[in-house]
């Protein structure tokens, strides 16, 4: 897989007709291995769980926001050794966090640390970060 280095990279690969997902797991190779399971359950899920990245149609701000967001949304799983990844694959469930679970993967590419670094700055720098952020 190939590494996309900036937002305005990742925006382009979104336009190109087909939904591209996110995900953030040791990659595709590993994933195959150890299919997605709901941590609360234990039970294993028919699909990776992955977060859209379209942009929806309401967002009238600038689309290298809405993925800045995205990509933070699941940040921490960086601590546990996991790498954030886009891929395309099909739509057969949702997960507890109501993410779809895709089947027929095909991974598209890495995203790199400064992609991650830019997207953590434009989060922070312009959006209302952890503002409705839910208790335990």
């Amino acid at each position: 897989m190939f590494t996309v280095d900036g937002l305005s990279q990742l925006a382009e690969i979104t336009q190109l007709g087909r939904p591209v997902y996110l995900r953030y797991s040791q990659g595709p190779e590993a994933d195959a291995l150890h299919p997605s399971t709901d941590h609360e359950s234990g039970l294993r899920m028919p699909g990776l769980s992955a977060n859209p990245l379209a942009v929806p149609r309401w967002w009238s701000l600038d689309p290298r926001d809405w993925l800045a967001r995205r990509v933070c949304q699941y940040l921490r799983e960086l601590d546990e050794g996991a790498r954030p990844w886009i891929l395309y694959g099909e739509p057969v469930d949702f997960g507890p966090d109501n993410e779809p679970l895709l089947v027929d993967i095909t991974p598209i590419a890495w995203l790199s640390a400064e992609l991650v670094a830019e997207a953590h700055t434009r989060y922070h720098s312009r959006l209302r970060a952890g503002a409705t952020t839910h208790r335990d």
